[in-house]
């Protein structure tokens, strides 16, 4: 595959996501699709949703234009990704109860799984399981960390970045297209969401990201022994992994339940330590950055799987512990949002 319809579908995603954003943005003002003021929310007037499908529409249309084959893995990825769009368009529209979002979520995942994306550990259907279990949990993990101006789509610019330079590597040339079609959608995004933010991605949009990447990475390891598939499926969800540790143990300790919302996640404690919105959504795209890094040196065999799956596993320990430090139960004096920042419970 030529880099220069790399760079042509990238520029077509990047012009289609960033110029359809003000129309998304006018149609959910229009159906009162918006994240309204709260005691509970920082940003200070309605701001709309619906930015997510710009990112779609960005990363879908210009790969299935130049596409004329592709592998069932992938048409497998495509579909589901629809699904699983419209099921955050509906969730967005009118909320649904968690337990019909997860099970939509894992048929949809089982329908990836079985046109041939998944671990390759133990043999038979613990594999699919647990491929399935994955995607299911990482998918929501990265529709969490849309809790702040500007941080799920930096994040997912640079692990989408680094996951197409992975594919194509290691011969996944139409994944490899599809992720830097992912990758430019969401760059043409960020600046209408960089704080002060203009429109939110939504359900839509943050399911969907977080569906593909999570599946894009099973693919790269499938067929790969245990320290391959360690390193590939925590490196690309890093940041997503260690936030959901964060809040999951947070939760226990203080007696909450792990399944409330609240601002207790990794950009509302470096917000609390006084970074500015910009600066930790800019912090958290950094660290994806490190992480995807390290994934395409492993699949470069500059570094050795093993290592790599333990510098992931020992990170995610560390910083998990280290982040429970930031107090985020108690109210803390003189630390206000500025105006319009957002900081959505979830």
């Amino acid at each position: 595959m030529s880099g220069m319809l790399v760079l042509t579908v990238g520029s077509a995603a990047y012009l289609i996501s960033g110029l359809s954003v003000p129309s998304f943005k006018r149609l959910a003002l229009r159906w009162g699709l918006t994240d309204r003021p709260s005691e509970k929310k920082a940003h200070t007037r309605p701001t709309p949703y619906l930015g997510g499908l710009a990112i779609v529409l960005g990363t879908v249309v210009p790969v299935l234009v130049v596409l004329r084959e592709a592998d069932q893995r992938i048409v497998a990825i495509l579909l589901a990704g629809g699904v699983i769009t419209l099921l955050g368009l509906i969730d967005d529209i009118r909320p649904l109860r968690a337990v019909t979002r997860l099970t939509a979520e894992a048929v949809a995942a089982s329908g990836v799984v079985l046109s041939g994306v998944h671990v390759t550990l133990f043999g038979g259907w613990p594999d699919l399981a647990l491929t399935v279990l994955w995607i299911v949990v990482m998918t929501n993990s990265f529709n969490l960390l849309d809790n702040m101006d500007g941080a799920l789509g930096a994040i997912a610019t640079v692990t989408a970045g680094f996951l197409s330079a992975a594919a194509f590597v290691s011969g996944h040339a139409a994944l490899g297209l599809l992720l830097a079609g992912l990758a430019c959608a969401c760059l043409g995004y960020l600046p209408h969401n960089w704080a002060p933010a203009r429109i939110f991605m939504g359900d839509s949009g943050s399911l969907f990201i977080g569906f593909v990447l999570t599946c894009s990475a099973v693919l790269l390891v499938t067929g790969h022994g245990l320290d391959t598939a360690v390193a590939g499926l925590l490196l690309p969800t890093f940041v997503a992994g260690v936030d959901t540790g964060v809040v999951l143990l947070s939760r226990i300790r203080a007696g909450r339940s792990p399944m409330m919302g609240g601002t207790d996640h990794v950009s509302h404690r470096l917000r609390r330590t006084g970074m500015p919105t910009r600066a930790v959504a800019a912090l958290l795209g950094a660290v994806a950055a490190l992480a995807g890094a390290l994934w395409l040196a492993t699949v470069l065999r500059l570094v050795s799987p093993f290592a790599g799956a333990l510098i992931a596993g020992g990170a995610t320990a560390l910083l998990v512990g280290r982040l429970q430090g930031v107090h985020v139960y108690v109210p803390i004096e003189h630390l206000k949002a500025p105006p319009r920042i957002r900081e959505r419970r979830r």
